[in-house]
């Protein structure tokens, strides 16, 4: 065997691969307070969010609950797979649903179903009304809870609804403002929309109105949905197109996306969908080149490998690409293709605190996805526990056992590491509510930003300055010689 350089003169050519704990971001002159910051950003190549935070695609974190909760405060949740394909259409279909101007999944009824079947239907779907058509979806008029909450079971629905010549309705060309103004003049809650011969289109609510108002921050798509991702195999194309209908964001969910089998399956899943395509994880500034030049449409990429808290790859493999370094040599990659920014990155694993979000965005992120941040909070699936006297909520990783032992994860790793844990199991500190985690977070990243003086993430990739710092220093730069009464 003819081996062109010595593995000697390997290890010492070898890059140093740096990360949080290594570098520190270096203040600099500044014009900006942290109250200008602007953390609008790419998520994908055709979405924005209005804060750089995005939900990892692990059962103990993301949800629909997590997913409704974290588009609503500005970022993006991208739901786990490791369910059946129904479950995680279900949790799109929800986020889909939580809020809109107009509703166009209308879940409906015939005239000639039961009243107890109108019941059923709102208690499995969490609403209170259904708009009433016939076989051809013309509107007939619409049933809520307060006509069937006291009625016989057994009646029919044309006998408790209110029919469509006493019902307020419109049309598609109707405004927020409009919509608004007629649902308070006749005191209702629920507008259908029908088109010119009658037939329904879809639904406006007055919740979802006051939402609006409520959140006038949320990340949203072009409807005025929520905007929500979705985690799929890249070797499950019917899941892919299940969910295309629903999701914005399809992110390819293997923990070593540079493979060749990987990639080819992605190309033909690509062919399939219209949302948007995220592909991960990489690590390295061959594998973004590669996959640039053979994926012909990818709109993002998820990048790190290793360094989440309750991923172990890292040690029973000794394979990894830390998410600074990862971060750096993929968008250095991208930069030379004049694709920066076009083509987003976002930095998944090892996120601790803001001073690890801001230094992956210096680095040529537009995004993090956090995993451990999140998994502590309310709205997160894990299961809530007390010990001595204190909260934590389940957290493990989808290369862990656990996560192994649910069907869906079992795809996820390639051939050789399925015989072998990638992941950890465990318990996070209960946080509280997401709002209250987030808000933490934004406040740190803009003070960074503040410090460095960038007003947005572009500006921040250019104005950035790096020191590296010993593990002396990176204890000089914590709290020390101090009794810690809290925090």
């Amino acid at each position: 065997m003819n081996i062109e350089k010595s593995f000697y003169r390997r290890l010492l050519e070898a890059p140093t691969a740096i990360t949080f704990n290594d570098v520190i971001l270096l203040p600099g002159y500044t014009r900006v307070e942290p109250r200008e910051v602007d953390l609008r950003t790419r998520v994908t190549a055709n979405h924005v969010i209005n804060l750089p935070f995005v939900s990892s695609p692990m059962d103990t974190v993301t949800g629909a609950e997590m997913a409704i909760a974290l588009a609503r405060l500005g970022g993006v949740g991208i739901l786990h797979r490791n369910c059946s394909a129904e479950e995680q259409l279900a949790m799109a279909r929800k986020v889909k649903r939580a809020e809109s101007f107009i509703i166009r999944d209308v879940i409906t009824i015939s005239p000639d179903q039961q009243v107890s079947e109108a019941i059923r239907i709102m208690e499995d779907n969490d609403i209170h009304g259904l708009p009433v058509v016939d076989d051809r979806n013309y509107l007939l008029g619409i049933v809520t809870w307060r006509d069937v909450r006291y009625s016989d079971p057994s009646n029919l629905v044309r006998d408790v609804m209110t029919g469509k010549d006493r019902l307020v309705y419109s049309h598609e060309s109707i405004t927020i403002e409009e919509a608004k103004r007629l649902m308070n003049e006749y005191r209702v809650e629920k507008l259908p929309i029908v088109d010119k011969d009658g037939r329904l289109l879809g639904l406006v609510t007055f919740k979802d109105l006051q939402l609006r108002g409520k959140f006038p921050n949320a990340s949203r798509d072009a409807d005025g949905r929520l905007l929500v991702g979705a985690a799929v195999s890249p070797y499950d194309l019917d899941r892919a197109k299940m969910l295309d209908r629903y999701v914005d964001i399809i992110v390819i969910d293997v923990a070593h996306f540079h493979n060749e089998n990987v990639i080819a399956s992605t190309r033909k899943l690509m062919n399939e969908v219209s949302a948007d395509v995220v592909v991960g994880n990489i690590g390295t500034r061959e594998a973004a080149l590669d996959i640039v030049s053979r994926l012909d449409g990818v709109a993002g990429f998820r990048v790190g490998i290793g360094s989440g808290s309750i991923c172990k790859t890292g040690v029973v493999t000794r394979v990894a690409a830390p998410t600074l370094f990862a971060v750096a040599s993929v968008a250095d990659a991208l930069a030379s293709e004049g694709l920066l920014g076009k083509l987003p990155i976002i930095a998944d694993g090892g996120i601790k605190n803001s001073g690890d979000i801001a230094l992956a965005l210096a680095t040529g992120a537009s995004a993090v996805m956090m995993g451990n941040l999140l998994a502590g909070t309310r709205e997160s699936p894990g299961r809530l526990v007390a010990l001595e006297g204190k909260y934590y909520k389940e957290y493990y990783g989808m290369g862990s056992n656990k996560a192994r032992m649910k069907r869906a994860s079992l795809d996820r790793y390639s051939k050789p590491s399925k015989d072998v844990e990638e992941g950890v199991e465990g318990w996070v500190p209960y946080r509280g509510t997401v709002k209250d985690v987030v808000q933490e977070l934004k406040a740190g990243v803009e003070a960074a930003m503040g410090y460095v003086g960038a007003s947005n993430i572009e500006e921040l990739w250019y104005k950035a300055r790096f020191a590296l710092v010993s593990p002396s220093g990176m204890g000089e730069i914590r709290p020390h010689n101090i009794f810690m009464i809290k925090g």
